[in-house]
């Protein structure tokens, strides 16, 4: 299944030499191509075409696009037994309009299986929606083989990740927009990375009255004073040069279709900027000319009316010519990147990204949800020589390591071993490794990570054997027990067996019997014919088909709370067949 971004290959006038549509459309092609049936996915509206609306005009639309017939199908609203009698008449098929589900955007698990019944590989190629939360771009990947990202999906991260790099300076952002209090961590972020801060936008006018400069109170949002005096004196302790525009042309509803020229400090009443003026412009343009590396991010805009776009104009010529003069420039947001494509010769010379909503997101420094339902995720480089004194040691994994007593405990008692504790919890992750550097351990570490879906990208590129593995009361939430079994996802359980040296453990636990059951099962079910239950190793007691006793003699934090109030714990140990890699 494929979850393409119909604001990409919907378009009215669609353009196929624009990297956009062409990896967009290379994603669908290939899948084609390699031999797989390709179910599609999306929502669109009016907007990206108002002469497509139902789903027989889109899939005749794709089909001309693609050199190949899509036929519409009703997956959603029919019987699923249907489906796969479907599927053996044709290759590729479309699926109904998401947009009129309410289940898509409620993340409905129940309506995200059905979307990915049948369904072995889903490819997300939909960046647009990465920073949502959505059935049809994170519901899903629990219940699929495998999920990767597309053509057009992987450029546009790898794009939007060269903004927090800082290899090229001089290094500017050019800032647009409103809403500074909601972009202030975004901003921060910018001050912490750049050279230079340029603001374009409504914005600009908050960073002046945090400056101290006299302008407009009626343009000042009050409620981000304290975030635009932060922002100001961070970047000053920095040394980052910070530019606001000197002047502006304004309209006054009085007097239609009159512009007149005032500087920034000295806007009469009645009077609206809606541009920027030629100092403005002229200052901007001298601060450029020195830069190495730019982000645009935001539109040169003012009011909700703005309609005029000379300054946007202007500032597009300015990054075309610098980036022809070996200047690297990244342009974000729907606005700016039209404009770019109405002023440039040539495209191509730019880092384009549409959505401006997922890189302010980005530069908040919050995770991308369509990123981290991906199997690979964020891509992880560790330097496992500077992370352990002995890299080469065999390593143990706690996934789920909670507060880290298990992983501390164990590296404290084996110093043979290496231990490594995955889990998604940052706030958690940081107290254990504030415990690591007190205590002096040199083989122990955590990582804050989804383990679901980057186990294989952490563990694969360890240079040492992985002996084992433990999950140990998964989710310790008492209000909501059979929530705890849904982190084991088939990938994990693929992941770890296949990484797992020979003769290598699996140490599952639980405080609720049926969820101990489903690890088990789970691990035997895709194990691979790999993995078997011990439990009749040395002085190991068993009791119900369980080990009695943490043969580790070392407690999880949840496992020595369960055991303090008197509750029983149910254990299982896996081994790897000797011989079997």
């Amino acid at each position: 299944m494929v979850r393409f971004d119909s604001t990409i290959l919907l378009q009215e006038e669609l353009d196929h030499q624009t990297r956009l549509v062409s990896n967009a459309l290379f994603t669908i092609k290939y899948l084609y191509e390699a031999g797989a049936k390709v179910i599609l996915a999306s929502d669109w509206s009016k907007n990206s075409n108002p002469k497509l609306v139902l789903a027989e005009s889109v899939a005749d639309f794709l089909s001309s696009i693609l050199h190949c017939k899509v036929v519409p199908v009703q997956f959603i609203s029919c019987d699923m037994p249907s489906k796969m009698e479907v599927l053996e008449n044709a290759d590729i098929f479309l699926l109904e309009n998401l947009s009129e589900f309410k289940e898509e955007v409620a993340n409905c698990s129940k309506f995200a299986q059905m979307l990915s019944s049948g369904v072995d590989i889903f490819v997300n190629d939909c960046f647009s929606h990465s920073h949502k939360i959505l059935a049809s771009t994170v519901g899903v990947a629990r219940f699929c083989h495998s999920c990767v990202a597309g053509f057009h999906f992987e450029e546009n991260l790898c794009q939007l990740k060269k903004v927090a790099e800082t290899s090229r300076n001089p290094y500017v952002a050019v800032i647009g927009g409103d809403n500074l209090f909601d972009k202030a961590a975004a901003l921060h972020f910018l001050a912490s990375k750049c050279d230079g801060l340029v603001f374009v936008g409504k914005m600009s006018f908050q960073i002046m009255h945090a400056l101290g400069i006299s302008v407009p109170l009626e343009f000042v949002e009050y409620r981000a004073l304290k975030e635009a005096l932060d922002i100001v004196q961070f970047a000053q302790n920095r040394d980052v040069q910070i530019l606001c525009p000197k002047d502006f042309w304004c309209k006054n509803d009085r007097f239609p279709g009159q512009l007149e020229l005032f500087p920034a400090h000295g806007i009469l009443d009645g009077w609206l900027p809606v541009d920027l003026g030629p100092m403005s412009l002229d200052e901007i343009n001298s601060l450029l000319a020195k830069c190495k590396k730019i982000v645009w991010i935001g539109p040169v805009k003012f009011s909700n009316t703005n309609q005029h776009t000379n300054g946007a104009s202007k500032l597009a010529q300015m990054f075309d010519l610098l980036s022809q003069s070996n200047c690297d420039v990244t342009v974000v947001g729907n606005m700016a990147c039209k404009v770019i494509m109405q002023e440039s010769s040539s495209v191509s010379d730019f880092n384009m990204l549409e959505n401006g909503s997922v890189a302010w997101e980005f530069l908040k420094g919050r995770k991308l949800p369509g990123v981290m339902a991906l199997d690979r995720e964020y891509p992880f480089e560790i330097n496992w020589n500077a992370t352990y004194s002995d890299p080469m040691q065999p390593l143990v994994v706690d996934i789920g390591s909670g507060n880290g007593l298990f992983i501390l405990g164990m590296a404290s008692k084996r110093k043979n071993l290496n231990f490594l504790g995955l889990e998604i919890n940052e706030k958690l992750v940081r107290r254990s490794l504030d415990s690591v550097r007190r205590s002096g351990i040199k083989n122990g570490y955590f990582i804050a990570t989804n383990a679901t879906t980057t186990f294989r990208s952490i563990v694969s590129s360890y240079p040492g054997e992985l002996i084992l593995v433990s999950i140990q009361c998964p989710n310790p939430d008492f209000n909501k027990p059979e929530y705890r079994w849904r982190m084991l996802q088939k990938t994990l359980v693929e992941a770890v067996v296949d990484i797992l040296t020979s003769d290598g453990k699996v140490f599952l636990q639980s405080d609720i019997e049926a969820v101990a059951v489903r690890m088990r099962k789970q691990f035997l079910k895709y194990g691979k014919g790999k993995l078997s239950v011990v439990h009749d190793q040395g002085d190991a007691k068993c009791s119900g088909g369980w080990l009695e006793e943490n043969p580790f003699e070392v407690r999880s934090d949840w496992e020595q709370h369960v055991v303090d109030r008197g509750a029983p714990m149910y254990r299982s140990m896996l081994s790897k067949s000797t011989g079997v890699e």
